[in-house]
């Protein structure tokens, strides 16, 4: 019996923290990560805000749970394209302009994934993100300069240089004050040139 209760109680406080997580991707995904207070995830959740830091030590460190999560999900996304039909140039296309049109699509959350300021412990974590990133394109870039599709060069670097291109170029347009137009032009110019600084074409 003592053992079956502890069961129990172990699936209610996974549901617990599964119901936070969802709550404040929720909320962050609205308005960013200054609309997800701990009294708003509490409330979002169903939850007294005490409850919230039985599982998260503090807002940072749920908010790097958020994080973590979304990008895993993201990754699994960018490996199906480049692990996927096509040439590599195709892949890399492919794979970059499917990362910028969800940005777009949700500009909020990722305003808040990618730039928007955070404690020292969200910024380490977006860094570590991005070389997760930078982890799936190196995939397609070693295929693409093996097959003599890409002109040889230094695979950890285009890759570090990529994930910093599309990252970067998105600020602006996700960015709250930003109006929300022109997606299909910004998506072109990201995809262009990272195919261009790959490739070295023109």
């Amino acid at each position: 019996m003592a053992y079956q209760r502890s069961a129990l109680m172990q699936e209610r406080l996974a549901e617990n923290r599964q119901r936070i997580l969802l709550s404040a991707r929720k909320l962050v995904a609205e308005g960013g990560f200054r609309l997800a207070s701990i009294t708003a995830v509490a409330e979002a959740a169903g939850l007294s805000t005490g409850a919230i830091y039985r599982y998260f030590p503090s807002k940072a460190a749920l908010f790097v749970e958020v994080l973590n999560s979304a990008v895993a999900h993201e990754c699994e996304i960018l490996d199906a394209i480049v692990d996927g039909q096509g040439n590599a140039t195709l892949r890399l296309r492919a794979a970059v302009e499917s990362f910028a049109r969800r940005a777009l699509k949700g500009p909020s959350l990722a305003y808040a994934f990618i730039a928007e300021p955070a404690d020292p412990e969200v910024e380490a974590a977006r860094l570590l993100c991005r070389r997760q990133f930078g982890d799936v394109f190196k995939r397609v870039l070693r295929e693409g300069v093996a097959s003599g599709e890409f002109p040889r060069q230094s695979v950890d670097v285009s890759a570090a240089c990529i994930v910093g291109a599309f990252t970067e170029a998105l600020v602006r347009p996700v960015e709250p004050a930003t109006p929300r137009k022109a997606g299909e032009a910004v998506v072109r110019g990201i995809v262009d040139f990272c195919e261009r600084a790959v490739t070295g074409s023109r």
